[in-house]
């Protein structure tokens, strides 16, 4: 496994667990969720293209 793989499943996690869905996370909003989705977004695009692990 290469570390740009790495990367996406521990964002992918902390995406999940930043949901405002789960009791922990409720008055956090949307913002944490958002924030880790654009990087998880950018970390796709960079695999995707080919320019990161």
């Amino acid at each position: 496994m290469s570390i740009s793989t790495i990367l996406l499943i521990i964002l992918i996690l902390l995406f999940l667990g930043a949901l405002p869905t789960w009791p922990h996370s409720r008055s956090w909003g949307y913002r944490p969720g958002g924030a880790i989705g654009i990087m998880l977004l950018v970390l796709i695009v960079l695999l995707l293209t080919g320019r990161a692990g």
